[in-house]
């Protein structure tokens, strides 16, 4: 009955166990599915779609969060932010694929890694397409909080608004 449960990989000594969770249908079709392991696109594409969610989804907290929030700058504010934080985590793409080593392995969410991920080129154009891509990304979400059907909404969350 236990070994129903968990397998490991082949070698017991990799370390990668296959639970129910990680080795599940829906689990598989879930993360083979996003832009990192989908078949079918280059390494730049990779890198800014990932870009671009992050650019996106980086952008609110900043905006609405950070120490400018209550002032006219603080959608610039919160976008300067989000680009300097995509640029930090370019860096660090870029420091890990020049650090990386060996071809990426195979686990049992992932059976086939991209081979792009192995080489330090791949690394540095997956890097490339992330920094445009978060850069874009944060830029589209600057350009919708603008909006004039926005400009309510933000100003309920800051506590200025009242009904009369």
């Amino acid at each position: 009955m236990a070994m129903d449960v968990v397998h490991h990989a082949g070698d017991p000594l990799v370390g990668d166990l296959a639970t129910p969770v990680n080795s599940s249908p829906f689990v598989k079709a879930f993360i083979n599915g996003l832009p990192a392991y989908r078949s079918g696109l280059s390494v730049y594409r990779r890198g800014l779609e990932v870009g671009m969610a992050h650019g996106y989804f980086l952008y609110g907290p900043f905006a609405v969060l950070g120490p400018l929030r209550m002032t006219d700058y603080g959608a610039t504010a919160g976008l300067l932010a989000s680009v300097g934080l995509v640029i930090v985590l370019t860096v660090a793409l870029s420091l890990h694929g020049a650090a990386r080593k060996g071809n990426p392995s195979a686990c049992a969410t992932v059976p086939v890694a991209p081979a792009e991920f192995g080489t330090k080129e791949g690394w540095a154009e997956f890097a490339s397409g992330f920094f445009v891509g978060g850069c874009s990304g944060a830029f589209f979400a600057y350009l919708l909080c603008l909006t004039p059907h926005v400009v309510p909404l933000q100003s309920v969350i800051n506590g200025v608004w009242s009904v009369h």
